[in-house]
Order: C-alpha cells, then sequence, then structure tokens
C-alpha cells in the first residue's frame, strides 16, 4: 500500500488515559512545536562568575540611563540580594535584612491550625495550611531599582553604586508583601502596613511622600476581597493586582481619588508571587485550578495538559511556581515542583500564538525575557544562573536523550487492522544523524507493550528500515547529538492485514 503519513498536530495531548491521547504527542522534554516543525528547544551557558547565598526566587533586568551597553541584572534570595553588571556579582543586601524560607512549610504537630480547632495539647494529625516561601519583588525606579521581600516587608531602592546597598525608602510603609511602579509613577505597595488587602502608593514622581493631601497624589485603597494580596504587574489599563483567591484591576482615575479598583476575576487566585507574566497584550498566571489569562477580561486558559500538572504538582510547594516569558517564540513557561520534589524539577509551556501546550524537565527557580540583556536568563536551585536559547547544548555538555517526544497510540491503518511496518522516511532538516526513533506496539491499549528500537534516522538517503508489528504505534524520537535540527512529517512503509 502507498506510504503513510504520520502527521501529529502541534503540542502535548495528556488528558484521561494514554490511549485518548491517539493520534496526538503524549510525552516531550527540551523540545518545542514551531510554524509546523519539532525542533530542539536552545540550550543555555552559565553566566555568574562568582557563587551566591541562597535558593535564587527572582530576577529582574533593566538598563541605566547612560551607557548603551551597559545593563544590570538584579538577582534576590531567600537570603541575600545580588546585583550583576555582566562581569561582577555585587551583594547589596540592606542593613538588618529579615532572611526567609526558601521551602514551604507544612502546619502541623502542635499549635497547628485554626484557633480553637482540636484539643489543647494533642498533636495534629495531617496538614492543616502551609506557610509559603518567600519571594522578592523588583521593579525600575527610573534607572534605580527598588525591591521587596515578603519576610522583610520593607520597600528599598538602589542607586547603581556598588559602593552601597540597597536602602530603606524614606517614609514608605512597612510589613508590605511587595511592590509595583505604575505608569503614572507612582510606587505601589502591596499589602501595605502588613494589611492583606491593602495597596498604598506614593506621590507621583516622588516615592519617599506617601501622605495624601492637595499637593500630593499620593493615596491608598483596600480591595473587597476574601483573599490576601500576592502580587501585582502593570498591564494595559492599570495594576492587576492577585490575590490567593480573584483577580483586581487598579485604574487611574485622576483628582481626586486618583486610582479605583474592579474586582475582575473570581476564583482564579494566584499560586505564588512570581506564577505570573504579563506581555504588552496579555497577562497570564497560575492559578490553584488551572492558568489564566487577562486581556481586558480575565478567561481560563483551554489547557491539553492540565491534568497532568496538577495531578503532579507538589502542592506543598506549590509556592515556588515560577513564570518567565520567551516572547521570541510566543511563549509563556513555568517551573514547578513535581511527583513529591520540594523543589521545581518540571516546567509546562504555553504557546500563546500557535494555541498548543508542551512539558518537560528542567530544574529552574526564577526566569527573564531578552530586553536588557540578549538572551533569557533563568536561576538553577544551586544558586546559578544561565543564558538560555544559546546554541544547543546544556553548559557545554551533550543533552543526548533527555531531549525526546513521545507520540500517543496511533491506529496507522483506519478499522484498527493489524499492520507491520517495514520503513520510515523522515524529513528532517538538518540531515546530520541527529536523531533516533523507537517505535512502541500494543494489540489492545491495556495490552503487553513491545519496544523495537532505537533505529538511527539515517542522514544518508532519509530512509529508515524497521520492523515492528501492531495494530497502535507509539512513536518516540531522541536526539543523540545536538544541534539545530528540524523534523517535519514522518512516512510509514505499512502492510496491513487481518483483524486480531
Amino acid at each position: 500500500m502507498p506510504l503513510v503519513p504520520f502527521t501529529v498536530p502541534p503540542g502535548i495531548v495528556r488528558a484521561g488515559t494514554e490511549y485518548q491521547s491517539r493520534g496526538r504527542w503524549y510525552d516531550a522534554s527540551l523540545v518545542r512545536f514551531f510554524a509546523g516543525t519539532v525542533q530542539p528547544v536552545g540550550g543555555w551557558s552559565k553566566q555568574n562568575p562568582s557563587s551566591i547565598t541562597g535558593r535564587p526566587c527572582a530576577l529582574f533586568g533593566w538598563r541605566p540611563n547612560a551607557g548603551v551597553e551597559a545593563r544590570w541584572l538584579a538577582v534576590g534570595t531567600e537570603q541575600k540580594a545580588y546585583a550583576y553588571d555582566g562581569s561582577t556579582v555585587y551583594d547589596i543586601t540592606p542593613t538588618g535584612f529579615t532572611t526567609g524560607d526558601a521551602t514551604a512549610t507544612s502546619d502541623t504537630g502542635y499549635g497547628g491550625g485554626n484557633y480553637g480547632a482540636g484539643t489543647y495539647g494533642t498533636a495534629r494529625t495531617g496538614t492543616v495550611g502551609v506557610s509559603p516561601v518567600d519571594a522578592w519583588h523588583f521593579d525600575a525606579w527610573g534607572e534605580n531599582l527598588v525591591g521587596c521581600f515578603t519576610a522583610d516587608g520593607r520597600l528599598l531602592e538602589w542607586g547603581l553604586n556598588t559602593a552601597n546597598d540597597f536602602a530603606v525608602i524614606s517614609n514608605a510603609p512597612t510589613s508590605c508583601v511587595g511592590l509595583v511602579v505604575s505608569a503614572e509613577r507612582m510606587l505601589f505597595a502591596l499589602g501595605a502596613g502588613g494589611d492583606a488587602r491593602k495597596v498604598q502608593w506614593s506621590d507621583q514622581e516622588d516615592n519617599t511622600n506617601w501622605t495624601p493631601g492637595t499637593t500630593t497624589t499620593a493615596g491608598d485603597l483596600l480591595l473587597t476581597t476574601d483573599g490576601k494580596i500576592i502580587t501585582a504587574e502593570r498591564v494595559r489599563g492599570g495594576i492587576l493586582v492577585h490575590t490567593d483567591t480573584d483577580a483586581h484591576l487598579v485604574s487611574y482615575v485622576g483628582t481626586p481619588f486618583f486610582y479605583g479598583v474592579e474586582r475582575v476575576g473570581d476564583g482564579c487566585g494566584i499560586v505564588s508571587a512570581n506564577a505570573k507574566v504579563a506581555t504588552a497584550s496579555i497577562t497570564a498566571w497560575m492559578s490553584f485550578n488551572g492558568f489564566y489569562v487577562f486581556d481586558g477580561y480575565v478567561r481560563p486558559i483551554p489547557c491539553d495538559v492540565h491534568d497532568y500538572v496538577f495531578s503532579n504538582i507538589t502542592k506543598s510547594q506549590i509556592s515556588k511556581v515560577a513564570a518567565w516569558h520567551n516572547g521570541e517564540w510566543g511563549e509563556i513557561w513555568w517551573f514547578y515542583p513535581a511527583n513529591g520534589a520540594s523543589e521545581n524539577n518540571r516546567y509546562v509551556v504555553w504557546n500563546y500564538r500557535e494555541g498548543h501546550w508542551t512539558i518537560g524537565a528542567l530544574a529552574r527557580t526564577a526566569g527573564i525575557d531578552r530586553g536588557a540583556w540578549p538572551f533569557p536568563i533563568c536561576a538553577s536551585p544551586g544558586g546559578d544562573w544561565f543564558q538560555h536559547e544559546t546554541g544547543y547544548t546544556n553548559d557545554g555538555a551533550e543533552r543526548g536523550t533527555s531531549v525526546f517526544l513521545e507520540s500517543g497510540p496511533t491506529e496507522l491503518v483506519p478499522g484498527e487492522r493489524l499492520t507491520w511496518l517495514n520503513q520510515v522516511i523522515h524529513d528532517e532538516s538538518d540531515n546530520a544523524n541527529r536523531l533516533q526513533l523507537s517505535l512502541l506496539t500494543k494489540f489492545t491499549p491495556e495490552g503487553t507493550e513491545t519496544t523495537r528500537g532505537p533505529y538511527q534516522l539515517s542522514a544518508a538517503n532519509g530512509y529508515t528500515d524497521v520492523r515492528a508489528q501492531g495494530r497502535a504505534y507509539k512513536v518516540r524520537l531522541e536526539e543523540v547529538s545536538s544541534g539545530a535540527w528540524k523534523l517535519g512529517t514522518l512516512r510509514m512503509d505499512v502492510r496491513a492485514g487481518g483483524k486480531r
């Protein structure tokens, strides 16, 4: 019979049983789908020249006013704050800094739970609450860096002088959970004064004046919510404030109140301070029950890997989730801990341009897109940060079969007929023996799986001889040599027989 194209739509589909993903891609790591092809995610190279203390939980890149090539990177850990200029790492931790937690802790045993719950003197038998990890918020105030760490609660500013540390902003509220600079050049304090529902802002262009009056634009407002403020970011139309239960849009309304607030989303509370990404047109974040986007309205994002992500995520460490934007490819990445791990070890990616999802394994705790820096930067749990999308090796090491893609079970001939597969013809751009193929066959969805291969995809003539028999086939592609390959359609030389 003629060659049968093995044509699979882009994106991973992983909901329900494996057989329900028939005809789709089912598992992957370090690959992306783009413009009708499959290709490897770019590699990375270590950037920091010296070690730092603690787990990086936030990154922020910006440029000073002077110097076309000058740039800075802020790195925050639970113990320190650092500034990096491309050659030297400077410790800018403020005097009297209150360190925080790098791992979420469960409230169990004596004293856990709400007041009056249980019997006095008796240890609780289960987890009754989780104290989240502490997080940094960074933003730019002109060319200066401003920041706030949840455990410390003070609003800080650094003026690019490497002889100085972060300094407390005069007159600013304390006991805050974060900050953000508005488009109107007011500095917003989140959870100001320890009030979990309060946002407070400074006078325009003066972050040391927080007193409302007839000659200032300073003010505050309380969100009408049963949640607590977690984070916020600038969006088109104002500042989107996330609580752990809902979302609110704070918009500029002019004198005399300057800002008003509207609750724009219910049941969409954010899982962590760094679980969101804001682009020029949308904001997306991970909630406890799925993914959401704000583009003027809050909407859930249909997700083909929802069940896979949320059934495997380590819920006690969900406050470690970190998102970043890879604008070159139209992707939003979320790093998260999975399968009981206490640290981020997996990722899920939404390609918002093409509307599909993919998954994989990678240990990262924070990330930022290219902008001030020529490449995206992501940090690892061990305290290093890496330039990503640079070449196709992992800090100089070959990636091998950690780069892979596997389909769900697929019947090559309609009618569930028994088939014999003799040859594969591949459409691969690099033509440098970079991929190997395995065939995993079954006769029934619950039957025994047989693996044939791996077979090296031949670069010599595009023909690869194989030998496999079954009713449903899973195709597994693995990288054996790093490089800029792109894979289009596979075609199968199939012989069909009767039913078994």
